[in-house]
């Protein structure tokens, strides 16, 4: 049974529940390791902090991939994934996310700071929400609003979301 699509439930934004199919760019080379997480520094990670950035839609991977100078080659393959995961917080629920002090508008212009030298806030948009026990997060699309991103902070452990790649 193929797995449906991406689904976000629960009341809460700041713990919601994800299920279903996410999609994921790699390397054909690197298939292998498609779960391993970022192999570098990204919008919510350092490059020594595992972190699995998956979108809701392939247009969504598209939509991401813009941002990556040098990704955009035609030799990535598109992963389907299977995820279910809860205490995810959804960054597009601007209200709730001040009530803990976070800036939604913190996680822009990260790759200006980082090329910098320099420290991204949404790297500490990541360290509150993993001290209030979040396991990801619901990352909206700077290039295609109304498309969406789940970033996982860890995965495959106990406790942590489930993510498998969905069979072909």
């Amino acid at each position: 049974m193929r797995p449906g699509p991406a689904l976000v439930e629960g009341p809460d934004p700041l713990a919601r529940t994800v299920s279903g199919s996410f999609h994921r760019a790699v390397d054909p080379a690197h298939r292998a390791a498609a779960l391993a997480g970022s192999r570098s520094a990204g919008r919510y990670s350092p490059a020594d902090a595992p972190t699995l950035y998956l979108s809701a839609s392939r247009e969504g991977v598209a939509a991401a991939m813009i941002a990556h100078t040098g990704a955009r080659s035609p030799a990535l393959e598109v992963l389907a994934v299977q995820v279910v995961a809860d205490r995810i917080v959804d960054l597009r629920a601007h209200e709730p996310l001040r009530s803990i002090g976070v800036d939604p508008a913190a996680a822009a212009d990260w790759q200006e700071i980082l090329a910098a030298g320099g420290s991204p806030s949404s790297w500490r948009v990541r360290d509150t929400l993993e001290q209030l026990g979040a396991n990801g997060l619901i990352d909206p699309s700077r290039r295609r609003p109304g498309l969406w991103h789940l970033v996982l902070f860890g995965w495959n452990r106990p406790g942590a979301p489930s993510v498998r790649v969905a069979p072909s």
